[in-house]
């Protein structure tokens, strides 16, 4: 894999090029950036900027005014090769707040593993109801600690609206959910991409997760897809490295909620 092209292709397909990711949010590009304002608990986002020292304060400025103004919180997902360099400190001289650094791993559908059976004792079952999304909770819940109606209401919103463009995985231990994941199809792009993988700590380090991405890896080469892509964390990133992915580069959410922003709307 050519990991040079395969980046630029990120950049335009998922970032420059990007489409709205639930029903009711909207894509934007103005100014230099590329933003998602989601529904009322959506997800709304910063995807892409093209800016420079001259150009960057003012942006960033316009987003906040932006964005306060809608009464949402904001994420602007920044990389590593974003420019200018210093855009993470302007982001936080701006009141946004640093998460996790994590890392932007993409495979060859082609070159990853598509049959790995789950460790003795745990079936998969995917999520095609209400009840399931349920399981999916609360994995959530007990992976992640919390997280479970932003990841419920995101599910439910898909499966209902645009179920062609997601997949979700839950594994069980007789019936008790211990494991979760979700894929995401971009329809129009060469990627699908991993998210919400989560297995509750009792659980851990037995082979679950392995078996989940090799799940939706299933469903992305049935689809024809040729990439997956995913924002790995510390714990997940050794695992997927040993299965084919290739480091492209680091991603960093910088947050600013809405309740913190002094452009937030009154009301």
């Amino acid at each position: 894999m050519d990991s040079e092209a395969v980046l630029k292709l990120y950049d335009r397909q998922m970032r420059r090029e990007a489409r709205p990711d639930e029903a009711g949010a909207v894509i934007e590009r103005t100014g230099g950036v590329v933003r998602q304002l989601g529904p009322e608990g959506g997800w709304s986002a910063v995807l892409w900027s093209d800016l420079d020292e001259e150009s960057a304060d003012a942006a960033i400025a316009e987003q906040v005014r932006f964005f306060g103004a809608a009464g949402r919180d904001v994420e602007w997902k920044t990389y590593g090769h974003d420019r200018p360099a210093d855009l993470p400190a302007r982001l936080t001289a701006a009141g946004f707040t640093a998460e996790e650094r994590e890392a932007l791993l993409v495979a060859e559908t082609a070159a990853l593993p598509l049959d790995v059976p789950p460790p003795d004792g745990i079936r998969l079952l995917p999520v095609t109801e209400e009840a399931d999304v349920a399981l999916v909770e609360k994995v959530h819940d007990q992976a992640f600690e919390g997280g479970r109606s932003v990841i419920g209401q995101l599910l439910r919103s898909q499966l209902a609206q645009d179920p062609g463009t997601v997949a979700a995985v839950v594994a069980l231990a007789g019936d008790e959910p211990v494991s979760a994941a979700r894929l995401e199809l971009h329809p129009g792009t060469d990627f699908v991409s991993l998210w919400g993988g989560g297995t509750v700590p009792a659980w851990r380090g037995r082979g679950i997760y392995r078996s989940l991405v090799a799940f939706r890896t299933r469903i992305a080469a049935e689809r024809g897809f040729r990439y997956v892509h995913v924002d790995a964390s510390p714990y997940s990133r050794p695992i997927l490295e040993r299965l084919g992915f290739a480091v492209l580069g680091t991603t960093t959410p910088y947050v600013l909620e809405a309740k913190d922003n002094p452009r937030a709307r009154i009301s």
